[in-house]
């Protein structure tokens, strides 16, 4: 299912002139606060009215000039920062109230599947004030999926926990990623979220789409890169393991070719890998004698300058890696497009995200 937007909407200090297409799986909406974020998903939701434009979802209009359908009619399943359950009510009839609203209420079974995969199980006759932060945010997402929606939205539903919390719910979105259910649309300024759960990334700035595509394609990209913070760049990797463990370390087959990697955690689904630009070392001769274990054969693609830092785009295997190194490192190497060289990837410098 693909969400078509394009509208319009003026606000006192900022206009919102927002397009772009969202295809299956999870769109990251990226950007710093008040770049209009979540008054884009709020439009979507049917919370607030567009001046003018076209809504979709497929072919089903939810907005234009002659529809306006209200929230509850769009079947979208909406997550907030705080998850705004039922103090009154416990998590099993907080999970009942979505399902009220379904236009095909969920079966048992599948009721049963949401509880399992979000680990309520033991938190059904509790009510929301003996939960904590990541265990109501759960309760909110179980919510949203059993109104049956034809698109999620998720509107920074990790902003308000700490790194504790934010670590034990992660892997339950993980879970939901892989697990073939509706499109997503997730809000988020943190970049470590997006790299762990989305597939498309959208760039906002001041009320502008600036990038929409590939998430994987947008951090090996320099442009991209300058557009998210050139310290989030670098490469988003897919990633199988071979089987062979040495030393506590595991032997991945990349498109970038064969990684090692300290032996991974347990994690539903496919592997991810985050490769950071900064932890990329370039070298025009193939090193020698040295602790790194990843090294493998590269092609410059095109560099671009900054005032600090020169970003330089990779072809590695059959995929892209970006790099940034100083201007004076890239003079002394050579590099321009077309060379061939080496990239050094240290197994510390492997984020495995999911």
């Amino acid at each position: 299912m693909s969400l078509s937007v394009a509208f319009r909407r003026r606000f006192d200090g900022l206009s919102l002139d927002v397009a772009f297409d969202a295809p299956d799986g999870v769109t990251a909406i990226y950007g710093p606060s008040g770049c209009g974020k979540t008054s884009t998903v709020n439009a979507v939701a049917g919370l607030l009215r567009p001046d003018q434009g076209r809504i979709a979802l497929d072919d089903r209009v939810l907005f234009d000039d002659s529809t306006d359908l209200p929230p509850a009619r769009r079947r979208i399943g909406y997550v907030f920062q705080d998850a705004r359950l039922f103090p009154h009510l416990t998590v099993a009839k907080n999970l009942g109230y979505g399902a009220r609203f379904a236009p095909n209420p969920p079966d048992a079974a599948m009721r049963a599947r949401v509880i399992q995969m979000l680990g309520l199980d033991d938190l059904l006759d509790r009510r929301p004030a003996g939960l904590s932060g990541g265990e109501r945010q759960r309760v909110a997402i179980g919510r949203a999926l059993l109104s049956s929606p034809d698109l999620l939205v998720m509107d920074e539903p990790l902003a308000s926990l700490d790194p504790a919390r934010k670590a034990e719910i992660l892997p339950y979105l993980t879970r939901l990623r892989a697990g073939g259910g509706p499109p997503i649309l997730y809000v988020s300024h943190a970049m470590a979220e997006i790299a762990a759960l989305a597939d498309h990334l959208i760039v906002m700035i001041e009320g502008r789409v600036t990038h929409a595509g590939p998430l994987a394609d947008a951090l090996a990209d320099p442009d991209a890169a300058a557009l998210i913070g050139p310290a989030e760049g670098g490469a988003l990797l897919p990633a199988a393991p071979t089987g062979l463990i040495e030393d506590d370390l595991a032997q991945l087959d990349t498109p970038a070719g064969t990684l090692w990697l300290p032996r991974p955690a347990a994690h539903p689904g496919p592997l991810r890998l985050r490769i950071l630009a900064h932890e990329v070392i370039v070298s025009r001769d193939e090193p020698k004698a040295i602790s790194a274990l990843n090294v493998l054969p590269a092609r410059v693609l095109r560099l671009v300058g900054g005032p600090d830092r020169t970003l330089v785009q990779l072809q590695v295997g059959q995929t892209q890696i970006l790099a940034a190194i100083t201007a004076r490192s890239a003079r002394t190497l050579g590099l321009v497009a077309g060379v061939s060289c080496f990239v050094v990837i240290k197994t510390v410098g492997l984020i495995q995200t999911g």
